[in-house]
């Protein structure tokens, strides 16, 4: 049996909604972090799952070695420890110890990165780079079928 391919998931705007923790902000809070409201204490604790992300993880950890990768604010701590507890919280004992916070993802090496962006070293990252949410990758469905039949084939 051959080993299984390294699969890296971004969180914000790919396994999580941001706009949705966003969306619970008060005014008076969105003001005063207008233009900075990843840095709101306690913003991503708010946050709900992406449409089919728990499903498609759950999905693709069968095939594939997978992480989650993703950035926390450097002017949030509280960002750090929220996006532990929204993995324990959504995604529970199949993300135990899968998590990597960085500021430069391709240090990090693998064979796929879903990502909606190429900031913080996602779009130098040396395996194949996804870019969730647009183009042919529109949705977690569009995704997740992608990468199975990656899988199938062993590319």
């Amino acid at each position: 049996m051959s080993e299984k391919k390294i699969l890296y998931l971004d969180m914000d705007n790919v396994l999580v909604d941001f706009k949705s923790g966003i969306d619970l902000l008060d005014t008076a809070v969105r003001k005063q972090f207008a233009g900075k409201l990843d840095e709101v204490p306690g913003v991503f604790s708010l946050m709900d799952p992406m449409e089919g992300a728990l499903e498609a993880y759950t999905d693709l950890s069968k095939v594939f070695d997978t992480y989650i990768l993703s950035t926390a604010p450097w002017e949030n701590p509280s960002a750090w420890s929220d996006k532990v507890q929204w993995v324990k919280q959504y995604l529970g004992e199949a993300a135990r110890k899968r998590l990597i916070l960085t500021h430069h993802k391709n240090l990090n090496r693998g064979h796929f990165l879903v990502d909606d962006r190429t900031n913080n070293g996602a779009g130098d990252f040396e395996g194949e780079h996804i870019v969730f949410g647009v183009g042919m990758f529109p949705n977690w469905a569009a995704v997740r079928g992608y990468l199975l039949g990656r899988a199938a084939v062993g590319n």
